[in-house]
């Protein structure tokens, strides 16, 4: 505990200095204070990290390398669940030079490359319309999947939409029927691909939709499993319900669910971008890997964002961190990262199982700039909680015939952060106020609700442009950040144990609406009457 002691005490000897000084004091603090990799810069020179800081969190990042070795090379490093974790396996180039990567002494690399080529020759089949369904070549792809099995690539499609040159990809996640219902709504059965994924075949909400889009592509096509695919490693469930196991696409259990899109959970977004550009996507990630072993701590991108989110978190307690892309395509990143961040290090005891003597990952929310300006700005601007931002931005954006738009989206970004760290002092705004001629009491309240406090921190990552080999390289670069802080924290990054109360409670309590008095035993008052409300309000229509 002494580093995280040290650092608090330096955090409360320097806690009135602004961010500002450090600049004032440190005439290259932006030029120090940055990380480069993969083509794009991190800059973190908003926070106020400094050397001495900057040390201890460093020393707190030295049990890093051993454990980064162990993941890479297939040591079972989810120790609740004894598993390896090797989503970086399934980016790996072929032929890279750093050897085999064994899990109980067996090389896994040439399955990962069979699998990604058994997907390469089915999405080019897809896209040539040499796989085609009852009423022709597809036009549609709908993925069906929930969590890691959605997030993941919903939020891919969508940022990587100016390579789309293939079917359109639609999914669907939620059991809600309305989903369902909206996304298939004008679509064509008999030229409509379905993609189910999960690992077991058994997750509620994703067979009950699977189920739900069978029924719908029945009235229109006479064998409509023919036009599903899965990607599950439960070959027994796929094949009653009917899918050929030429289109089934399994991955292992080292293979955690959130880091699970650069391989068969990818799919979707291969069909839409063509395997060429999958590729690329996975070389930006491979790229990504190569930097967050082989550079060092202090310059090393993954490990400096993961150390500015302890400092803020852990150490200066700020609850919250918001995630603010400028680039609309990149609407879904934080909800992905939300589940990252979450699931990965919302945990409350260590490896051991000891509580933890310090709290675990923050809340993580987001959304674009610049809609989330006239929504959440006026909160992290002049809120009495500091929320530590983390800006992204491409230097360049799809249109170059609207340009002008995206050099007020980067002016945008760069004044918000900005903004965020120099605020507005009362005099500043008392001069404003004279300025509009206001005078006396009036000038005085008036200057105070255009008082920014400042002093609140930020992060920009820049790239130059959002293509398939960048976002690769971002989402690699977070979910080495949540790997490290993890390792800080001494917490199991790859386990997920607190989503299943809410599962297994569910199943006992869903007979209670169709008016099983049986499941009544043992429900607590509050869920018994509010399953009769919904029973009553059921009947009543």
């Amino acid at each position: 505990m002494t580093i995280w002691n040290d650092l608090d005490a330096h955090r409360r000897a320097h806690a009135d200095r602004p961010i500002t000084a450090l600049f004032a004091a440190e005439p290259d603090r932006a030029a120090r204070r940055s990380t480069q990799a993969c083509g794009m810069v991190l800059d973190w020179s908003k926070t106020a990290l400094d050397d001495r800081a900057l040390d201890l969190l460093l020393d707190l990042a030295r049990v890093v390398p051993e454990r980064r070795e162990a993941m890479f090379s297939g040591q079972r490093i989810n120790e609740t669940e004894g598993r390896a974790v090797l989503h970086t396996a399934l980016r790996r180039p072929a032929g890279k030079d750093r050897g085999p990567v064994a899990v109980d002494g067996r090389d896994v690399l040439p399955g990962v490359a069979e699998t990604l080529e058994r997907m390469r020759r089915f999405a080019t089949r897809i896209r040539e319309g040499k796989i085609a369904g009852q009423g022709g070549s597809y036009t549609d792809v709908v993925n069906i999947g929930i969590g890691g099995s959605d997030l993941g690539p919903a939020m891919a499609v969508r940022a990587l939409s100016p390579y789309h040159d293939g079917p359109r990809v639609h999914f669907i996640s939620n059991v809600d029927g309305a989903d369902a219902h909206d996304t298939l709504e004008g679509l064509d059965p008999g030229r409509t691909l379905v993609i189910v994924g999960s690992k077991t075949f058994t997750t509620i909400e994703t067979m009950t939709n699977a189920a739900t889009v069978r029924d719908w592509m029945g009235r229109a096509v006479t064998h409509p499993a023919d036009q599903f695919a899965a990607l599950s490693s439960a070959l027994g469930k796929t094949a009653q319900f009917g899918i050929d196991a030429d289109r089934v696409f399994g991955f292992e259990d080292w293979v955690g669910g959130r880091y699970s899109m650069w391989g068969p959970i990818g799919l979707s977004l291969m069909i839409a971008i063509g395997p060429d550009r999958f590729d690329e996507f996975l070389s930006g990630a491979a790229a990504m890997d190569d930097h967050f072993r082989d550079a060092d701590l202090g310059q090393n991108m993954p490990v400096m964002l993961a150390l500015v989110g302890l400092w803020h978190h852990q150490v200066c307690g700020y609850p919250t961190r918001a995630v603010l892309p400028y680039d609309q395509r990149l609407l879904r990143l934080p909800a992905y990262l939300q589940q990252l961040e979450m699931e990965s290090n919302g945990k409350r005891v260590s490896m051991d199982g000891a509580d933890l003597p310090r709290v675990s990952g923050p809340v993580v929310w987001g959304e674009p700039g610049t809609n989330g300006q006239h929504a959440f700005y006026q909160l992290i601007h002049q809120g009495t909680e500091i929320v530590p931002c983390e800006f992204m931005v491409a230097a360049e954006g799809h249109e170059p015939d609207l340009d002008n738009h995206h050099k007020l989206l980067l002016a945008n970004c760069l004044a918000q952060s900005q903004a965020l760290m120099r605020g507005r002092s009362l005099d500043e705004a008392r001069a404003l106020m004279e300025a509009a001629g206001l005078t006396g009491d009036e000038l005085d309240r008036q200057a105070r609700h255009r008082v920014f406090p400042g002093n609140r921190p930020s992060t920009t990552l820049i790239y130059p442009k959002l293509t398939p080999f960048r976002l690769g390289a971002i989402v690699a670069l977070y979910e080495h950040r949540v790997f490290v802080e993890g390792v800080a924290l001494g917490i199991n990054s790859f386990d997920q144990w607190g989503v299943e109360l809410g599962k297994e409670l569910a199943l006992s309590i869903a007979p209670l609406l169709d008016g099983d008095e049986a499941a009544a035993v043992g429900q607590d008052g509050s869920t018994l009457r509010l399953a009769e409300l919904v029973a009553r309000m059921r009947a009543d229509g």
